[in-house]
């Protein structure tokens, strides 16, 4: 089938040094392009993990480790990186490959979207989220039957997942799933926590994004949350405690945050945050 799009959606999986967003690197990108007219293009590339250091005031890189666990997963090592570019290196070419796409993936939402503006951020570049719709095809696949990629690639497609954990792979069953998740659902009710039966899976992405959104995130990963319309703290302490009242509580809370080991992309919205409730005290003259 043809996906109903007013813009292109690109498919996409990462491979990784490990599963913490704030220090994992890509070690693997493939994004699956698929335009409004329906036709598809592929961009795949392996990546040098490194880290940003600065030795004696000056700025250098130096070659991160993959982890034997995760290679044990993926299959990358760090001989097969060792001549590939790095991800600061491959960023232009991969902006201009998404353009003003919508995002969508499996288990996206939680890992692979936070890690991609990571890394945009990690190496200077501003990847813009704020009009983008993302589908995560996991969430659809779990609220729906509720199973791994493999699993899911069997039940929609009748089909065996060879190369599991290769973005090249796993990227493109993502996509097959999805297809024939609109196809199955198309007609299918669904009753959520509050009782309201709808029928949710519909051809249309603004739709799907909404409806494979796990919960309300300030963040893309989930530190901080949102009740009632106020950002929360979705961890520690402060759990379920807003961050305006916390700061104004507990100043050095905010210092601590942004010297942590947080994830850029939430270190951002809690920064934003704080000068917001800095201007308001200014302007009350308080």
């Amino acid at each position: 089938m043809k996906l109903n799009l007013t813009r292109p959606i690109v498919f996409f999986d990462l491979e990784a040094t490990g599963l913490q967003v704030g220090k994992a690197n890509i070690v693997e990108i493939c994004l699956l392009k698929v335009d409004t007219d329906g036709q598809t293009y592929e961009y795949t590339h392996r990546v040098r993990p490194v880290e940003q250091l600065i030795e004696n005031g000056v700025k250098t890189t130096r070659t991160v480790h993959i982890p034997e666990e995760t290679v044990a997963i993926h299959g990358i090592t760090d001989e097969m990186v060792a001549s590939e570019p790095s991800f600061g290196e491959l960023a232009p070419e991969i902006l201009a490959f998404i353009g003003d796409a919508d995002l969508a993936g499996y288990n996206s939402n939680k890992y692979d979207v936070p890690l991609l503006v990571e890394e945009f951020l990690r190496n200077g570049y501003n990847f813009d989220m704020s009009n983008r719709h993302l589908v995560d095809v996991q969430n659809i696949f779990h609220k729906m039957e509720q199973r791994t990629l493999k699993a899911a690639y069997k039940f929609y497609c009748d089909k065996n997942l060879v190369n599991a954990h290769s973005a090249n792979a796993d990227t493109r069953a993502t996509y097959e799933i999805f297809l024939s998740q609109i196809e199955r659902y198309s007609d299918t009710e669904y009753t959520d926590e509050k009782g309201v039966v709808s029928k949710p899976i519909v051809n249309d992405i603004p739709a799907l994004s909404e409806f494979s959104r796990n919960r309300q995130w300030a963040d893309l990963v989930g530190h901080i949350g949102i009740k009632k319309g106020v950002e929360v703290f979705n961890f520690g302490k402060h759990k379920d405690k807003p961050l305006r009242e916390v700061f104004a509580a507990e100043p050095s809370y905010y210092d601590w945050m942004m010297k942590a080991d947080f994830p850029l992309s939430t270190k951002a919205v809690v920064e934003k945050i704080y000068r917001e409730m800095l201007c308001e005290r200014f302007n009350s003259g308080k």
